[in-house]
This record gives structure tokens, C-alpha cells and sequence, in this order.
């Protein structure tokens, strides 16, 4: 029961976290909107959002990675015991994780190399100045891990290509999520119920990131439908009532993207046979949300003490 609620709880942080951005961006799109339409999406795209994308997107990973099965057959092993279905899930565990992996280093790597952001290390600002080296290193990076795959088991190696490809596929509509809002906040002739359907396939693209991550907490589908629902419900919350409270903490993005990087880097050691405690992947979220809600928190103080000097100049 222990392990159950820890891995519910990392899942349920996870997903918070990760989908910051996501409720910024909702928030900013929202307050174009009328009061009717906002309501609409956040009771109708919070069913959208936990049943169809983070519902039914662990299950279609698995049967993708397990192709001698049905997606009825994945769906009755994950409520019965079924050896010979569990038998050939535990066969595909690699092909997801060394997929899954790859899809979330490149994610860590893009936003370090080329993403905007408030640096929290000096680091940071170094590697973001270098940006023209992220697809060099995405090169090298993606070639050494296919060549190890390929000793391994020539299957990972096609695993690891899908991860890359998903990762500029699902990067590619997030950049065009970005322009589009930047039209939307402009002022756009487009309608509320056009809005309602961008943000919900805005949400189904951001989602990824926190479906994929959480196979490196657990391989339970049930326990991933359930943290990352309530982490999905608990964002929606804070898209209505507490944007202007997350926008304080500089950086949560920050810590989100290391925990993205950390959990990418477990789920490939794991394809290749190295086993980590249940515990490490939620307490490596847990740690990383405090390390940089503490620097947020002190840049806050910081800022407030600078403004109230300014003030009695």
C-alpha cells in the first residue's frame, strides 16, 4: 500500500510540474474568453484531458510497444493475471523505456540548449548560448544510443528512433503553440469554441511529456491513469484560481525540465537491465520541486526587498 500511494503521489507531482507551461498558456488564452466558454472547457476539457488523453494514452503506448497483442487484450491483462499477456509486456519493458528515454532527454536538452528561460545556474545562461549545438548533440546522443541498442536487441533500436521521432513531432506543435498564442494575446477573430478546441489539442500535446515520464515511476497503467488525473485536475484548478501564484515561482520550469531530464535518464538505464528502487523516482521530483521552489522563493524576496528600496527612493 505504501508503494501504491508514494507512486501515486510522485505521479500526481510529476504531472503537476510538468504541465506549468501548460496552464500559463491556458490561463493567458482564457481570459480572451467569456465567462460561458471558460466554464465549458474547464468541466468539458478536464473530462477530455484525464479519460481521453491521460485515460486511454498509457494504454495505446503499451499496445504500440506490444504489437502481438490487441488493445482489448492490453486493457483485460492491466485487470486480470493473465501470464502468457504479462509475459510478453515484460518482453516489450524495454522497447518502451529506451523509447520513452529518448523522447524525454531530448526534451531536457531542447529547453536547456535552445529554450527561453530565467537561469537559475550559471550553467544555464553557458549552455543557452550555445544553442547551435543542441542538434549536434541530439546527433551524437541518438547514434550512441542505437549503436548500444542494436548489441543489445536490434528492436530497442527502432524504439529509440520512434522517441526521437515523437520528440520533433510533439516539439514541433508546441512551437506552433507558442505563435499562436502570441496571436491569440494580440487579439485573434477566432471563436471561443476555436479557442476550447486549440487548448484542448495544446493540452493533448503537453500531456505527452507527463504520460512518458510517468512509466519511469511505474509500468502499472492504473496507478499512472490515477496520479496523473489528479495531477491533471489539480493544474486545471490552479489555470482558474492560482496562475498569478505559480507565475511567483521563476523557477518551477526550471525543476520541472531536470526532473524530465532525470526520469529520461533512469527509463534508459532501465531498458538496458539496470534496476532502480520504486522510491527513486518520486523522491528525485520531490527533491528537485524543493531545491527550486526554495531559489523562487528567495528570487521573490529578493525582488520584493529591491522594490521596496526603490519605493522609498
Amino acid at each position: 500500500m505504501w508503494t501504491i500511494l508514494i507512486t501515486i503521489f510522485g505521479l500526481c507531482l510529476f504531472e503537476i510540474i510538468s504541465s506549468v507551461d501548460n496552464a500559463i498558456v491556458n490561463a493567458h488564452i482564457l481570459k480572451t474568453m467569456p465567462e460561458k466558454y471558460r466554464k465549458i472547457f474547464l468541466f468539458w476539457g478536464l473530462l477530455f484531458a484525464v479519460l481521453a488523453v491521460r485515460g486511454l494514452l498509457p494504454f495505446v503506448i503499451v499496445w504500440a510497444v506490444n504489437p502481438s497483442l490487441s488493445l482489448a487484450q492490453v486493457w483485460s491483462a492491466t485487470f486480470s493475471g493473465s501470464e502468457m499477456v504479462k509475459a510478453s509486456m515484460e518482453a516489450s519493458k524495454p522497447l518502451l523505456l529506451i523509447g520513452g528515454g529518448m523522447y524525454l532527454l531530448l526534451t531536457a536538452l531542447a529547453w536547456l540548449f535552445l529554450e527561453e528561460k530565467k537561469y537559475a545556474f550559471l550553467a544555464e545562461g553557458f549552455i543557452h548560448r550555445q544553442g547551435a549545438w543542441f542538434y549536434a548533440v541530439t546527433s551524437v546522443l541518438t547514434t550512441g544510443i542505437i549503436f548500444l541498442a542494436l548489441k543489445h536487441n536490434p528492436a530497442m533500436a527502432l524504439a529509440a528512433t520512434i522517441g526521437v521521432s515523437a520528440f520533433f513531432i510533439t516539439d514541433g506543435f508546441k512551437k506552433n503553440a507558442e505563435a499562436t498564442e502570441k496571436q491569440l494575446m494580440k487579439g485573434s477573430s477566432m471563436s471561443a469554441w476555436s479557442k476550447i478546441l486549440y487548448l484542448e489539442i495544446l493540452d493533448a500535446s503537453f500531456s505527452i511529456d507527463g504520460v512518458i515520464g510517468a512509466f519511469a515511476f511505474t509500468m502499472a497503467v492504473p496507478l499512472i491513469i490515477i496520479g496523473n488525473g489528479l495531477g491533471a485536475y489539480v493544474v486545471r484548478e490552479f489555470t482558474v484560481r492560482g496562475i498569478d501564484l505559480i507565475a511567483k515561482f521563476a523557477y518551477l520550469k526550471n525543476g520541472a525540465m531536470y526532473s524530465i531530464g532525470f526520469l529520461g535518464a533512469i527509463m534508459m538505464a532501465e531498458s538496458f537491465g539496470r534496476e532502480f528502487p520504486f522510491w527513486v523516482a518520486p523522491l528525485n521530483t520531490v527533491l528537485l520541486l524543493v531545491i527550486f521552489l526554495s531559489l523562487s522563493l528567495r528570487e521573490s524576496r529578493l525582488a520584493k526587498k529591491k522594490n521596496n528600496k526603490l519605493s522609498h527612493v
